[in-house]
């Protein structure tokens, strides 16, 4: 305690740090100590102090160290020896007697504040982030109240500090509490104790400094890859560990094992670090699980709360057992093909290669068309088409994953073997005289070093060959057919090598001929008059010259006709590329599909290379006029197409350049020549062309766009945020142009490639369909991967010619017309709109427009006659429905007169409204048809729906003459009746057109390209309308002979001359007004669809169809007497009534065949009947029919006046 005695004296000098507080106002003045009240302030304070605190044991100074807002809180200092509670708080009562009233001391406000006595721990000495802090003050005094600042701020209670105090009798302890800290605690801590005594405020204060640090793992094991079932591994386990900074005693730590492998280990600590030791087993890491990540969690712990992890990751392999399988022991023929298969334990591998070793070498093998790989079952098939001596070695197939590789090898012995284009005939095709020897020479390569066994075999029987060395290696028989046979014979030579393997030369062609019929005779080769002779080429420089020499017998000496011979520059690249393919080019005579380029092991390494000798080859033979040469650059285009390739722009040049040359405009001769063989040449190049783009690989994710004189090619990658539509536009080939669109792209598989090639001289030399020529760009579109169902690609072309018409969207498909290729539109619809065409397919394959010359004009008979007679046709018919209207009343007075009227007027009617519409389809012209399809769609469903209802109106008007002549006793009423015809006119027709449309128009094959009108080419719609036309012409013939038989039938009484001349004149009436009704037209139209057909059929199916609407005016309307007398009474009616001298007598009744004899007549009546001049009205179902009459035996002079007079009407 600083307060040893309660009176003055000396004592050792401490250093009190006072404050005392003034009751006056404070100024600004006061915080500036070079001001005047500043001074003034310090001098009176400081006298005063002196003079008070004197008496203190071993007194030393008091002295103003500054001033305070608060009123003014004065503090100063002073120094003296150990004094009491009551010296000290006597000598602070005396400072108010030595100062200034104005000062004002308030004299409770003296406080002192004591430092150094204090006792402040803090636990843990360290602390980290995460630990519980206690901090601890204690004073030897009591005290009356404690208190924590941090950072000059109160500390409180609260769930992160805890506060608790300790006051006995001698001590004071205050405890601060802080748990989780992290480092917003490091700082300033102070603890206050206060006491009060008399009139002085004790304050003992302590004060420490403490830091919050991370706890920080500052060393661990990196991340590593372990083999598990390594015995090295298994013997010297790896030991993970993870170290802080810095010495810690209590430290502790745990380790924590996540993931599919569960390797477990011991873990050991120290000071500082802790290891963790893996027991690395084989059982605990299966084949399935290689590749696996196992996460081990090093968490150390500071004993006081604080804890630190790390996580380090182990991955684990397993090294896979890999074996290898092959289809051969050891050793395989050229020529022969061979498979070897390798396969692993490990199925989550990363990649598979493979490898030739050879000696020193050791060559990758990078043929994609002969390695297969299946990822689920980790099996790799290498297989080999054709063997050669570059695959002859050991093989080693090794399965990587990730730094991890696991190996097996196999080694195969390729023993020499001619391959069958390598052996030279000699003769290829020949006649032999009989009973002459004849050389049969088969030869191979000098340098071969395998003994051969070589025999001929003609006609099935096998002679042994003799073997001849020089410049080339040749074996001959001498052959002599001795039974003169008729017909061609074959021969051909088989090789067998040391291990048993054989192969057979192409056949020999060999024509027996007699003796006396020889002609020719040079060179010991024999022939008559037409004979052909085919001959190899010359070896050059030991090498086979591809091709060869065709030769004919005339005048007595072999003429060359041709010749098939390679050049030699040509004949060196078709060795390198060694091409032989039955469906390439037939003059090279080959029939396995082989490359030795596209199944060599360093095929795509080569392929740069290969391609620019080739470009420079082919524009040295620009000038070249043989048709082989160019056969033979297009087989190889299409044998080296297969081969992948990165997409440099100088490979895609050569390439392409290489294509310019062949298509050249010079050339078009020898592609005619080309494209009669079994599979057109043109074809094949096009298939090239597109293989090619598709086996493109991007470079850094990239296509080139570049083009050459005849090819312009553009591409993309499709990339995981790829949003943007493949939209290319394609200008660079003179002036045509083309887009392409293919939206949705993002549906496609990452890192698919979509390349367009686009054509400007391939559609001339592409065989065309007849009287349709190309007229744009073709272009081409090939994807890396499966499309899906709702795949579109759009393309617009620009055509080339604008006078040609009736485009056609179409793609070249490879496998029509039994594979050699030809142009169809399935799947495209078409939109055209001023010079362009838009084609929307759902396929991708070779597109462009065909468009045909041969349109005929318009302003032809045809035509002319339509239009015309269309007009007449429409006039007729308005004025048939007004005269119509206008007697209506009058000539419907019965049954079935009023249901042939209603016909008549409702077939006028069909008639008026199909014209109507074939008028709206004149508007529409070919340049337009597409924008205005819908109109024209609508225009084609009215026009053939009531085209049908006309004909369904007259077969309607058939069946009720039928009616009413066959069914006499029969008598349906006028309601029933008028509902059948209905049904029968509206009903079948509008079936009929809903189908046709319902079924074409989803397929886009409703209506013709050209006109508005049904399709007949795609899909035979226009059979909905022929068929039942002609249906009703049929049936509504046979009513007509129905018809007229009914009225031919002998009658019951006699008939005059007179009559039979009248039914004469009735039967030719009918059939005059039946004929045009029931549709002769359209017999004429059935000859129209027929293709070639004759040009009258055209004409006169015109001119009737476009005259119906007169017809039926005419022999509807107009010949109808009933009609006509309506009209005279309506127009003079006074000449009717002017006949003064008649007795009218009307009588009016419906007689339907018998009722005359129900009739009675008294002798009055008869004398007034014979002896008047009367009009007898009777409806009877026939004209021609007078039986009634002779019911009315008695009244036959009544019956001869009423004809002669004219007075009877009948219906």
């Amino acid at each position: 305690m600083l307060f040893l005695t309660d009176s003055c004296g000396m004592g050792e000098p401490v250093v009190m740090n006072m404050s005392v507080r003034l009751n006056t106002t404070f100024h600004d003045d006061l915080r500036n100590c070079s001001s005047e009240l500043y001074k003034k302030y310090k001098a009176d304070l400081d006298k005063a102090f002196n003079a008070s605190y004197r008496c203190l044991p071993g007194f030393v100074s008091a002295t103003t160290t500054g001033f305070r807002p608060g009123s003014v809180e004065v503090n100063y200092r002073v120094e003296a020896g150990a004094a009491s509670f009551h010296q000290l708080a006597h000598s602070n009562t005396l400072v108010a007697q030595y100062l200034d009233e104005p000062y004002s001391i308030v004299p409770t406000s003296f406080t002192t504040e004591m430092t150094n006595h204090t006792t402040f721990t803090v636990s843990p000495a360290r602390i980290f982030e995460g630990d519980t802090i206690q901090l601890t003050c204690e004073i030897n005094m009591t005290s009356e109240n404690v208190t924590w600042y941090h950072g000059g701020q109160i500390v409180l209670s609260s769930p992160q500090h805890s506060l608790q105090a300790t006051i006995s009798n001698a001590t004071s302890r205050a405890t601060l509490t802080i748990v989780n800290a992290t480092q917003k605690d490091s700082g300033t801590y102070i603890c206050t104790f206060a006491k009060r005594h008399l009139t002085l405020n004790l304050i003992y204060r302590g004060r420490e400094e403490i830091d919050v640090s991370p706890l920080r793992i500052i060393s661990y094991s990196s991340d590593s890859k372990v083999s598990c079932n390594n015995p090295e591994i298994q013997a010297n386990s790896p030991v993970l560990f993870c170290c802080i900074d810095g010495q810690l005693p209590q430290l502790t730590g745990d380790w924590k094992v996540k993931g599919a492998v569960r390797i477990t280990g011991v873990p050991s600590f120290s000071s500082n670090c802790t290891e963790y030791k893996l027991n690395v087993t084989d059982s605990l890491c299966s084949a399935g699980q290689s590749g696996t990540v196992t996460t081990y969690t090093c968490e150390l712990q500071t004993g006081h709360g604080a804890r630190s992890s790390r996580d380090i990751r182990v991955t684990y392999f397993r090294v896979a057992q890999v074996r290898m399988s092959s289809s051969v022991n050891t050793s395989v023929s050229e020529g022969y093909g061979f498979s070897l298969k390798c396969e692993s334990d490990v199925s989550n591998y990363d990649s598979i290669s493979w490898e030739i070793r050879s000696g020193d070498r050791i060559q990758a093998v990078e043929c994609a068309a002969c390695i297969r790989t299946n990822k689920s079952t980790a099996t790799s098939m290498l297989t080999v088409n054709t063997a050669t001596p570059d695959w002859n070695g050991t093989y080693i197939c090794t399965f990587s994953q990730d730094s991890l590789n696991s190996s097996a090898s196999m080694t195969v012995h390729v023993i020499s073997l001619p391959l069958k284009q390598h052996i030279l005939l000699d003769p290829i095709a020949a006649p032999i005289p009989c009973r002459t020897t004849q050389a049969l020479n088969c030869c191979i390569s000098a340098d071969s070093v395998e003994d051969y066994s070589v025999t001929f075999v003609v006609q099935g029987k096998e002679f042994q060959a003799e073997k001849k060395q020089g410049n080339i290696l040749c074996y001959s028989y001498n052959y002599t057919e001795t039974e003169c046979r008729q017909g061609e014979l074959t021969a051909y030579c088989k090789f067998v090598n040391s291990i048993g393997q054989e192969v057979s030369s192409e056949r020999m062609r060999l024509s027996p001929i007699p003796d006396e019929d020889i002609s020719c005779s040079g060179n010991n080769v024999f022939g008559r008059e037409g004979d052909i002779l085919i001959k190899p080429c010359s070896v050059l420089n030991a090498s086979f010259i591809r091709g060869n020499k065709v030769y004919k017998c005339r005048s007595k000496s072999w003429k060359m006709e041709r010749n098939n011979c390679l050049s030699e520059q040509m004949n060196s690249l078709l060795l390198t590329a060694e091409v032989t393919c039955a469906n390439c080019i037939p003059v090279i005579h080959c029939y396995l599909l082989f490359q030795s380029l596209v199944n060599s092991p360093s095929a795509k390494a080569a392929l740069p290379g290969f391609l620019q000798n080739l470009r420079n080859q082919t524009v040295l033979l620009q000038s070249d006029s043989s048709s082989a040469n160019l056969a033979a650059i297009v087989t190889i285009l299409y044998s080296i197409s297969s081969i992948p390739t990165e997409a440099k722009t100088s490979t895609i040049m050569d390439y392409f350049t290489t294509v310019d040359v062949i298509v050249a405009d010079s050339r078009k001769e020898l592609w005619a020549d080309l494209n009669t063989e079994e599979t057109p040449t043109s074809s094949l190049l096009l298939n090239s062309v597109e293989r090619f783009s598709e086996n493109l690989q991007p470079i850094n994710n990239t296509i080139p766009h570049l083009s050459t004189e005849t090819l312009e090619l553009q591409g993309m990658v499709v990339t995981e945020h790829s949003h943007a539509d493949y939209n290319k536009d394609f200008s660079r080939l003179g002036n045509l142009t083309a887009n392409v669109l293919i939206d949705k792209i993002e549906t496609l598989p990452p890192n698919s490639t979509i390349v367009s090639v686009a054509y400007s001289a391939l559609g001339r030399i592409l065989p065309a369909n007849e009287n349709e020529y190309v007229n744009s760009l073709v272009i081409s579109t090939a994807l890396s991967c499966e499309r899906n169902q709702n795949f579109h690609i759009n393309m617009t072309f620009q055509k080339e010619n604008l006078s040609l018409k009736m485009p056609r969207c179409v793609f070249w498909d490879f496998n029509l017309n039994n594979n050699r290729g030809g142009w169809d539109d399935r799947g495209c619809t078409l939109t055209e709109e001023e010079g362009n065409v838009t084609c929307s397919c759902s396929h991708l394959t070779p597109f462009s427009i065909l468009m045909s010359s041969d349109k005929p004009a318009h302003n032809s008979a045809e035509d002319y006659i339509t239009h015309v007679g269309l007009a007449i046709s429409i006039l007729s018919l308005v004025v048939c429905i007004i005269i119509e209207s206008l007697v209506w009343k009058t000539v419907t007075n019965n049954t079935t007169s009023y249901m042939r009227h209603v016909c008549i007027l409702n077939t006028a009617t069909s008639l008026l409204i199909a014209d109507v519409w074939f008028l709206v389809t004149a508007s529409i012209s070919e340049q337009n048809m597409q924008r205005r399809r819908n109109l024209c769609i609508a225009a084609t469903f009215f026009i053939h729906l009531f085209y049908l209802c006309g004909f369904f109106w007259m077969l309607s008007l058939g069946l009720i003459l039928f009616y009413r002549l066959v069914f006499i006793l029969h008598n349906t009423s006028k309601t029933s009746q008028k509902a059948v015809v209905f049904c029968l006119g509206y009903g079948c027709p509008l079936v009929f057109a809903v189908t046709t449309i319902a079924v074409t128009l989803p397929w886009n094959t409703y209506t013709r390209r050209d006109v508005c009108w049904l399709n007949w080419n795609d899909s035979k719609a226009v059979l909905a309308f022929v068929i039942p036309a002609l249906a009703i012409v049929a049936m509504n013939l046979f009513i007509t002979a129905v018809v007229i038989i009914k009225i031919l039938r002998p009658n019951i009484g006699d008939r005059t001359n007179k009559q039979e001349r009248k039914t004469l004149f009735q039967i030719c009436k009918s059939l005059v007004i039946l004929t045009p009704l029931l549709g002769l037209t359209w017999g004429f139209g059935l000859a129209t669809i027929i293709k070639n057909s004759h040009q009258a059929f055209h004409i006169l199916f015109a001119l009737f169809n476009a005259l119906q609407g007169l017809f039926i005016l005419v022999f509807g309307t107009l010949w109808d007497n009933k009609i006509k007398e309506a009209l005279l009474k309506r127009n003079s009616l006074s000449r009717w009534s002017s006949q003064h001298t008649k007795v009218k007598c009307l009588i009016r009744e419906h007689i339907s065949v018998l009722p005359l004899n129900n009739l009675a007549f008294s002798k009055e009546s008869s004398k007034l009947l014979t002896n008047s001049h009367f009009s007898l009205t009777v409806n009877l179902p026939d004209p021609g029919d007078t039986n009634v009459f002779h019911e009315l035996s008695i009244f036959k002079n009544i019956q001869q006046l009423m004809w002669q007079n004219r007075y009877v009407t009948i219906d």
